[in-house]
């Protein structure tokens, strides 16, 4: 890891100081704060709401009207101060609280999965809680995600702690490649989120929301190289703040020989799977992430 820096040290007070009052508090308001505090930051960031407009836009265009969109994006923003607040009000939680708080369908489909001796390879996206959801999975196996680590090594040390509380150990992205094959052939389980933007030189494009975006392909490759299930998990907030978690069937591909081709088939289908979540709430996904931000070759001047 690099070395701290005196410019890590005032969001990370800010940090203990929330986590501090957060102790004291009851759950429920906690959350109502972080959803409060994300409302705030719509009406004061106007970076960050043009960017949710604009991509709500393309998503859907004139099939959702101005007002809606903007609906979702206001719905978005709060959603993610909640998020942010039930993970710091996370580990002042007992084990059987957490656990309480968390319903998971599917749970066969992964158990099923991993009888192959494989592994499995869990995808999602930044949708519903995605950081809690890895407490459910754990407990069948090991559970390993990829991550990539927050510029500020003091809050990203609370964060790993919260992570391993939460049953996930932690890969860091450049780390990925040997330590997911060692973790696979342990016949562990590995989740990815494949909903953000990638660099250019390191994506493949498919189409999201109809536009072409650069998206990782990591998850294909593992899984051609190891033939380790491929398992989509969508996790939706339930408006009494606790979760929903849907593990999917392991997904039928059967490889072509061409890897080039088989990589973007399998990053488009599980692509698809994810639009398809959103689709369905789409409040519950990150809307002011730059998403299309890298643009194949050829649309650059």
């Amino acid at each position: 890891m690099n070395r701290t820096g005196l410019k890590d040290v005032p969001l990370f007070l800010a940090y203990q100081a929330v986590s501090s009052v957060f102790f004291l508090l009851p759950r429920p308001l906690c959350l109502g704060l972080g959803r409060a505090f994300g409302r705030l930051a719509f009406r004061l960031d106007a970076k960050h709401r043009r960017l949710a407009l604009g991509n709500l836009q393309i998503a859907f265009g004139s099939s959702r009207s101005p007002a809606d969109r903007e609906r979702i994006a206001r719905s978005s923003f709060a959603h993610f101060g909640q998020v942010m607040a039930d993970l710091i009000k996370m580990p002042f939680l007992s084990d059987r609280r957490r656990h309480a708080l968390l319903r998971l369908e599917g749970e066969d489909n992964l158990r099923r999965a991993l009888e192959g001796g494989r592994g499995a390879l869990i995808f999602a996206s930044h949708f519903g809680n995605w950081e809690v959801a890895s407490l459910p999975g754990s407990r069948m196996a090991r559970l390993n995600i990829i991550v990539r680590e927050l510029d500020n090594k003091l809050v990203e040390r609370r964060l790993l702690r919260l992570r391993r509380s939460l049953g996930a150990s932690v890969i860091y992205k450049n780390q990925a490649a040997h330590r997911v094959l060692q973790a696979l052939r342990r016949n562990e389980i590995t989740a990815i989120l494949i909903d953000q933007n990638v660099l250019r030189r390191e994506g493949v494009f498919v189409d999201f929301f109809g536009r072409p975006a650069s998206t990782t392909p990591a998850l294909a490759a593992f899984h051609l190289r190891t033939g380790a299930p491929l398992l989509p998990l969508v996790c939706f907030t339930a408006p009494d703040g606790s979760y929903r978690l849907r593990l999917g069937r392991p997904l039928a591909f059967q490889p072509s020989g061409r890897k080039a081709a088989d990589v973007l088939k399998i990053t488009q289908l599980c692509t698809k799977i994810i639009e398809n979540q959103i689709r369905e709430k789409p409040e519950l996904w990150l809307w002011f992430h730059d998403r299309w931000r890298s643009r194949p070759a050829e649309n650059n001047g």
